[in-house]
């Protein structure tokens, strides 16, 4: 079995940000660790661990809780590709055109 790979300075670095905004809005909406573990159906320890930005929580348990906090939408919405200026650039190159008759 190999050793797993160091994880890289930005990878740790977004991994807390993004654990230290979880917590900021579940602080915002005024609830609990308890709370929001329940409403996500997670462990309490499992939230523990991402909001201070463990970087090997599931993702499954990530979207859970982004969906408890009511930020599951604006997530997906932020990696999409066709609300950035390249993602607009590109699609017209790589996207087939529609041909109307």
């Amino acid at each position: 079995m190999t050793a797993p790979r160091p994880r890289s300075g930005r990878i740790s670095l977004a991994a807390r940000r993004i654990g230290e905004h979880l917590l900021a809005w579940r602080k915002l909406q005024g609830l609990t660790a308890q709370q929001v573990a329940e409403r996500a159906n997670i462990s309490r320890p499992t939230l523990r661990h991402l909001e201070h930005g463990d970087p090997s929580v599931s993702m499954e348990s990530f979207l859970k809780v982004a969906r408890a906090l009511g930020q599951l939408d604006r997530l997906a919405e932020a990696l999409n590709p066709y609300e950035s200026d390249l993602g607009r650039a590109q699609a017209d190159a790589v996207l087939p055109r529609r041909v109307r008759r």
